[in-house]
């Protein structure tokens, strides 16, 4: 959808909510659910998608030319507009147990810079002539991984550097603006809005090139992961303008906060009880205890010795629906959404915004919804509604 969040902008949703790593099974997502969100969103207009496409089904688009010029062709008929990709998910993205394989390859591995520069092959063929594309990727690797590897962030480095040049000559060839956002998540290499900073200028804008690795490497801020952090929206945004680094897509997505601090033992006990039902095999969820206390995961969270005397506030990196406020004795981090579109309002810093809710699937039972279609649906009317009122203000 163009111009909901101000002129110039587009919004969609990321379709890595659809399980299925083939083209075919990306081709039937789309036409099962994003066009019953279409239906109900944007009917008589194109409607944005943030496309995921695995691995593998990038390469069957690339096989020959025949299979991406039908697939753009088809996109341009039904109205959907892939003008961001998410590549962060490199295979199954489903599966039973995804956790710390979502990490990789890392960008210390040329599989990582192989894909990547697929999907930047795709978006240009996708994207009309002098459109700017987006496409967001992991950040780096998971901490503990590079940690263990002292060459591997210069590793890293060099394949970006490698990624940005391939970058211009696509822009160069097909007139066509690709841009790849590193997005820091929690527990990863770069986790804050400072992490990305001191990478950017220690690895990334030491040499000549710097004009080319600003124009073509930049950040996805995810509004979530932040929370998570407890960083303020604002403030990383601020950080990252500082430092020169363009912020190239904002993916909107809330998390789960546990007010422990404001809840007396009784209450902490039936929220820790309610927490417990989002620990689940699928996905990693880090979590946070009082901005200093880290997990790599909600579950090893939970086991901590005397957890229900902990009497601060909890963050928990669980995708959940961005209508909702508060479920229960849980909250979201729903007011950290409004706060970042608030910063980011009027300022034409980012053209590109994406609602991802990944995690419906694994949702509590009490959370889901029959109509996945209808859930995304809310989410973005839920957006457009809230820009509407702003703006009106």
């Amino acid at each position: 959808m163009r111009d909901v969040l101000g002129p110039g902008t587009t919004l969609g949703y990321c379709t890595n909510v659809h399980a299925g790593e083939s083209l075919a099974e990306t081709i039937g997502n789309l036409e099962r659910y994003s066009l019953a969100v279409k239906k109900r969103v944007s009917a008589d207009e194109p409607m944005g998608v943030g496309l995921w496409l695995s691995a593998q089904a990038a390469r069957e688009l690339l096989e020959t030319t025949e299979p991406l010029t039908r697939f753009r062709d088809w996109l341009d008929e039904t109205g959907l507009e892939p003008f961001t990709l998410n590549g962060f998910p490199y295979g199954d993205f489903h599966g039973p147990e995804v956790k710390y394989r979502v990490y990789a390859p890392d960008w210390r591995d040329p599989a990582r810079l192989f894909y990547t520069l697929d999907l930047a092959r795709i978006l240009a063929v996708l994207r009309p002539e002098g459109a700017e594309g987006s496409i967001s990727t992991l950040p780096i690797g998971w901490r503990a991984s590079m940690g263990m590897d002292p060459s591997g962030p210069g590793q890293a480095a060099r394949h970006l550097h490698e990624l940005a040049v391939q970058l211009e000559r696509i822009e160069n060839e097909q007139g066509r603006l690709i841009h790849v956002d590193l997005e820091p998540e929690p527990g990863c290499y770069l986790d804050t809005s400072s992490d990305v900073v001191e990478f950017f200028e220690n690895h990334l804008l030491r040499g000549r090139d710097c004009d080319r690795i600003r124009r073509y490497l930049r950040v996805c801020h995810d509004i979530c992961h932040a929370a998570v952090m407890f960083e303020e929206n604002a403030a990383a945004l601020a950080n990252y303008e500082k430092a020169g680094v363009r912020i190239g897509k904002v993916q909107i997505s809330s998390a789960i906060r546990m007010a422990g601090d404001q809840l007396g033992d009784t209450e902490r006990r039936s929220a820790l009880d309610q927490l417990s039902r989002f620990a689940e095999d699928r996905y990693l969820h880090q979590t946070v205890i009082g901005d200093s206390r880290f997990f790599d995961d909600l579950p090893l969270a939970l086991r901590e010795p005397d957890v229900e005397k902990l009497q601060s506030e909890w963050r928990v990196h669980f995708h959940v629906p961005l209508y909702l406020e508060r479920f229960g004795l849980l909250e979201t981090t729903q007011e950290q959404v409004d706060d970042c579109l608030c910063a980011l309002e009027g300022r034409g810093l980012v053209r590109h915004y994406e609602a991802e809710t990944y995690a419906w699937s694994v949702l509590p039972s009490e959370l889901r919804v029959a109509d996945l279609a209808a859930g995304i649906a809310n989410e973005l009317r839920w957006l457009r509604e809230r820009s509407s009122t702003h703006a009106a203000v």
